[in-house]
């Protein structure tokens, strides 16, 4: 069962608290990324798994700038007119995440609504950079969802990826709340046209629960993605950043998570990570190689 929500503010169960970062490799991935000049979503948007990761030498790159053009409930990033597109900014990515020594990397982004491409090119441009920087490093996009960009996906996709992520993060019934500025069937539609331009490519897309979606909505939302031939869920508890976002309605409990897990093997994704701190990106690298184990054994 879920922890029902009340009027008073939901405190945060056991299983949701992370340890402060101590390590010394945590403090020298702050570093390179200060000296680059980078922004990373694991800082940006307050990530809980950001100790764990950064100790690891786990970063997610955010290109185009740390300011977005939409205004999502749950989302951390500064809204509002972002700069111009800074022409260096894929070399530095490509020189940090060589300099990391990145079995795998994540490159996301904030909407750049104001683009007429979206920021595509400069995701091609950053996948050339680091296959010419750390040809050794596979490589994953979390883009956004290119909303009225004509021929943006069609750019990505041709650079060539290894995996390609874009998120629903909620159910359908919630958008309006949630994420008013997109679009939940054009995000699916982005997500199985990926596929249709190249059937070898690995897709992801996830959810955050807590929200105040229903088990049945949730179970749609999986039906969806496989019928966009989606290969790995990702369902992760929903923390709200600060009182100006929307609130957790519901703490899931590991059970739960364990119950959505199950149910989505069962719908045929080859990958699924659902848990509590489950992020879009949490133990990116290691699931590629189980994606691509998986993947072989069809």
């Amino acid at each position: 069962m879920t922890i029902a929500h009340n009027q008073v503010k939901l405190q945060k169960p056991e299983w949701i608290r992370v340890k402060a970062p101590v390590s010394p490799t945590y403090h020298e991935t702050v570093a390179l990324i200060k000296d680059h000049k980078l922004h990373t979503v694991c800082e940006e948007a307050a990530c809980p798994n950001i100790g764990e990761c950064w100790s690891k030498k786990h970063a997610t790159m955010m290109i185009l700038g740390d300011v977005c053009t939409r205004a999502c409930a749950f989302c951390n990033i500064k809204t509002g007119r972002p700069d111009l597109l800074d022409p260096h900014e894929p070399e530095r990515v490509g020189s940090a995440v060589a300099k990391l020594g990145l079995a795998h990397v994540v490159i996301t982004s904030v909407d750049r609504d104001d683009l007429d491409d979206g920021g595509a090119h400069h995701f091609a441009e950053v996948i050339r950079q680091i296959r010419l920087q750390a040809p050794q490093t596979t490589i994953e996009v979390l883009t956004p969802d290119f909303l009225r960009k004509p021929g943006a996906l069609e750019i990505v996709v041709a650079a060539r990826p290894d995996v390609y992520n874009h998120n629903l993060e909620t159910v359908p019934r919630l958008y309006g709340s949630v994420r008013p500025g997109a679009r939940y069937f054009h995000s699916l539609r982005l997500l199985d046209n990926v596929k249709r331009i190249d059937p070898t490519m690995f897709t992801k897309s996830g959810i955050m629960v807590g929200l105040g979606e229903t088990k049945p909505e949730v179970h749609q939302v999986m039906d969806d993605l496989r019928a966009a031939g989606v290969d790995f869920m990702t369902i992760g508890q929903y923390l709200q950043p600060t009182p100006k976002h929307h609130p957790v309605m519901d703490f899931i409990t590991p059970a739960e998570f364990d119950s959505y897990a199950s149910m989505a093997r069962g719908k045929g994704f080859l990958m699924v990570s659902a848990s509590p701190l489950t992020r879009s990106s949490y133990h990116a690298g290691d699931d590629f190689n189980k994606l691509k184990q998986a993947r072989s054994t069809l």
